[in-house]
């Protein structure tokens, strides 16, 4: 009777074909394309909070001053991601004074961020459909994981 599973002696699998990722560089990954997500629900804020309206009522100098920040975060966020990308391995290793920095940076970042997100601002009168709720706990978590796998980078 032939035998559906042969008795083969194990071999173990060669290094060369074991995983070619870290577990901290697919943290640090999943971290860089968070970030150009971030951007992609972001650039649905001004026309869900009604910036034109609502900016149409400031002094000039406050309006473009308001534009002027969201423009240096949106650039913030986007070097983080490219940063992230292009660095991937010497993040994930941390084995450089510099890479850590940058982790613990972003990580910063982002920890602040989402302390805004839960002390500080009140969304509830804009979460007017499931999708604008479910987007805004979606990016909540987005800021838990970026303070967390790049604090985890930097710091261990």
């Amino acid at each position: 009777v032939p035998q559906a599973f042969p008795n083969r002696s194990y071999q173990p699998i060669p290094e060369s074909d074991r995983c070619i990722m870290t577990t901290n560089e697919i943290l640090i990954l999943i971290g860089g394309g968070l970030h150009f997500m971030t951007l992609i629900a972001s650039a649905m804020v001004p026309k869900t909070l009604d910036w034109k309206g609502e900016l149409g009522k400031m002094i000039p100098f406050l309006r473009t001053l308001f534009w002027v920040y969201g423009v240096f975060i949106v650039l913030t966020i986007l070097a983080f991601g490219v940063m992230t990308f292009v660095n991937y391995k010497a993040l994930a290793a941390g084995e450089s004074l510099e890479a850590r920095s940058i982790c613990a940076f972003i990580s910063i970042f982002w920890g602040a961020r989402l302390v805004v997100q839960l002390f500080f601002f009140d969304a509830s009168e804009y979460l007017t459909s499931w999708f604008l709720k479910a987007g805004y706990h979606v990016l909540t978590a987005t800021f838990v994981y970026q303070t967390v796998a790049y604090g985890y980078c930097a710091f261990f």
